[in-house]
């Protein structure tokens, strides 16, 4: 079966370069009368499937390969022409039948053995294809082309926006990108493809008139043919070899301009045409109407405008009487839609709305920061801090859904997280905010107000007063900026909530992509989906990044055959990540300062743990006011908020403290990598 695709993968390579060969070998290599029979009939043929593969197809992509076909059957034509002049030429004197039957047969019977006639039938077949057909979708080619190409940022940018919603995947995007890319490809070749047609009508013109005066010529001068009779010989061979010619070119300009002309639907261009031209009985009765009219008209062909108002009649009668039955049908399905009904509907799971897990509503003066017509920059911002976080914590949030709300004062927002609000803030779109950092050297006008992210004093300033407060050493942000970052920091807060058992599926089917072996080996031979849910939910609840899965999952598969909880697991795998959760907070430092235990505290806490695993009260208020001084004075200095205990006690202290303190960091003496220094700058427990 290998063997055989291959060969058959070579053979359609070979189809192109063989065909080509074949095409210039007809230029110099005499052909018997025969195999010119043989071939004008296959170019007949090859331009009626052309053709009905452009009816059929429903979007121009689907026939990609036309500009390439399009120069193989000009190529063809002109190698037939050439092939049939040489015949003509050299056998012409021999009869009617010295270049083949099927000249012959478009000489001699389509324009009835008059070559006069066969003249002007040929012009006006050239005139068509030339003046009309091909001129015209050469046209529509150009403007497809330039319209194409001005579209594509827009396109591209649609795709980004798309993509950075989580509307669609990553295979979806690249897949519209290219298909994008191929538009533009395809009508730019059809562009120049159509040159070819026009330059086969014109060279058909030239070569029949080379086949008239060569054919006289040789007939009179060399064969001793009356002009009468070389001139009846030699114009019908040329006209027949012309006809034959122009036909095949007729059909694929036609072919050419169905395909550039048409509109991108779910539709071929026969069901475009019946569905849209025969749609409305109006239009067809008023059509039999004015045919009918003429009709009675003295002089004209009354029988045959009489038929066609009858045809044109019944099939708007015809129509009228389906369309009634689909109303009628339409509502005997709807009898509560044209009934009046003094009860209330039926319920149904239609009633039933799902509850977004993230959603913004916002008062009616923040309805033009969502608004793209209005160009509102919120949304865009929205889709960075989700692009954002992807790359930092590991997963793809959920899409944020924004509605407006009147019950809402008219610039407040809220942020709700499954439901309920996480999150409420004012702002004024038409102001800036100035954040006091501290350090501010002036004072500017404003509206009193609090950052809602971090929670710094802040003012509302005009934007007049923009510069002089970044000179006094304000950070000066706009709205959607704002509110942007009102997410982000809630987004890190609840991202422990976000990652739902889909967003896990979703991160075990991404790297099974790259190492489908670890991931057999861990789900679900050593955790199942949802303890690997909790697994992940705590290290996001204590601002670990997941972005590791690899090491988590290789931490996981050493667990195989072991009894663990959840918790167990934990300590496990944040041991494996100690040096990426180390430099999250100290960066490249090799000296870390950070906040430390007492001894005698370390041992009281080490003997609560292993009785019950609570905490007195007075020792669990002191041990909370002094960690909450030491956190005050962390940020005095400038210090990174982080707390170090022995590797047994960090998940007791992190899940007593974090709970009133939520910036503090908890981390184990075991979880600092060797290359790193501890400097114990406040210590906790000296004066309990």
């Amino acid at each position: 079966m290998i063997a055989g695709g291959i060969t058959s993968a070579r053979m359609q390579v070979l189809v192109g370069p063989v065909l080509i060969l074949m095409i210039l070998a007809m230029m110099v290599l005499p052909l018997p009368p025969f195999m010119l029979d043989f071939l004008f009939t296959f170019n007949i043929a090859l331009s009626l499937m052309v053709l009905l593969v452009a009816m059929f197809t429903e979007k121009p992509l689907e026939f990609a390969a036309f500009p390439a076909v399009l120069l193989f059957t000009t190529l063809l034509r002109l190698s037939l022409n050439v092939a049939s002049t040489r015949v003509v030429l050299m056998e012409g004197h021999q009869g009617g039948d010295a270049a083949g039957k099927v000249i012959e047969a478009f000489g001699q019977f389509l324009v009835g053995g008059n070559f006069a006639v066969g003249i002007v039938v040929f012009l006006i077949l050239v005139i068509i294809n030339f003046m009309v057909i091909t001129k015209g979708a050469g046209r529509i080619a150009e403007v497809g082309a330039r319209f194409t190409l001005d579209a594509m940022p827009g396109k591209q940018m649609a795709i980004d926006a798309d993509l950075n919603a989580g509307l669609i995947g990553e295979e979806e995007a690249r897949r519209r990108r290219t298909e994008v890319a191929q538009e533009a490809e395809f009508y730019g070749s059809m562009d120049g493809a159509s040159k070819f047609v026009r330059g086969d009508a014109v060279a058909g013109l030239i070569i029949m008139v080379v086949n008239i005066i060569g054919g006289l010529m040789i007939g009179t001068m060399q064969h001793g043919l009356s002009f009468g009779a070389a001139s009846h010989t030699y114009i019908l061979l040329a006209i027949g070899d012309g006809l034959v010619a122009q036909i095949p070119a007729l059909i694929i300009s036609t072919a050419a301009g169905v395909t550039v002309s048409r509109v991108n639907t779910d539709q071929d261009v026969g069901q475009q045409l019946i569905k849209q031209l025969f749609v409305s009985p109006k239009v067809l009765m008023l059509a039999a109407g004015v045919i009918g009219m003429l009709g009675l008209v003295p002089g004209m062909p009354n029988f045959v405008f009489l038929l066609f108002t009858v045809m044109l009649g019944s099939l708007a009668w015809v129509m009228h009487q389906r369309q009634q039955r689909e109303l009628a049908l339409a509502g005997a399905d709807e009898p509560a839609a044209t009934a009046p009904s003094f009860s209330s509907p039926e319920a149904s799971w239609q009633d039933v709305q799902l509850v977004d897990t993230l959603g913004m509503e916002v008062g009616h003066r923040l309805i033009s920061l969502v608004d793209d017509q209005q160009q509102g920059e919120l949304l865009g911002r929205i889709k960075s801090v989700r692009k954002k976080f992807a790359q930092e914590v590991g997963f793809l949030p959920p899409v944020v859904h924004i509605r407006d709300n009147l019950e809402l004062p008219p610039n407040t927002y809220s942020i709700t997280l499954k439901g309920g609000e996480v999150g409420r803030a004012e702002i004024h779109p038409d102001r800036w905010l100035a954040i006091n950092p501290g350090q501010v050297t002036g004072n500017v006008e404003g509206i009193d107000t609090t950052d809602p992210a971090f929670g710094l004093p802040a003012l509302w300033i005009q934007s007049d007063q923009r510069e002089h407060a970044q000179i006094f050493g304000y950070t000066v942000v706009d709205a959607s900026t704002v509110v942007a970052t009102h997410l982000n920091h809630l987004l890190q807060r609840y991202s422990s909530d976000l990652l739902g058992r889909g967003e896990v599926q979703q991160l075990v089917d991404r790297l099974a992509e790259e190492n489908k072996t670890l991931v057999e080996d861990v789900v679900p031979k050593c955790v199942t989906l949802t303890t690997l849910q909790r697994i992940l939910q705590n290290l996001l609840a204590e601002d670990v990044s997941i972005r590791d899965l690899r090491t988590i999952f290789d931490t996981l598969a050493e667990s195989e055959g072991q009894q663990s909880d959840v918790h167990d697991l934990t300590a496990r795998v944040r041991l494996a990540l100690g040096r990426i959760i180390t430099q999250k907070w100290f960066g490249s430092a090799r000296e870390l300062q950070v906040i430390g235990l007492d001894m005698q505290l370390e041992a009281m806490l080490s003997q609560a743990l292993q009785q019950n695993g609570s905490l007195e009260p007075g020792l669990a208020q002191t041990l909370q006011q002094q960690t909450q001084e030491a956190l005050q004075r962390a940020e005095t200095l400038g210090m990174a908020p982080v707390m170090v205990v022995p590797h047994q006690l960090r998940p007791l202290l992190a899940h007593f403290l974090r709970r009133q303190l939520p910036d503090l960091v908890v981390l184990s003496q075991a979880e600092i990598p060797d290359d790193r220094s501890i400097k114990v700058v406040s210590v906790i427990g000296e004066s309990a």
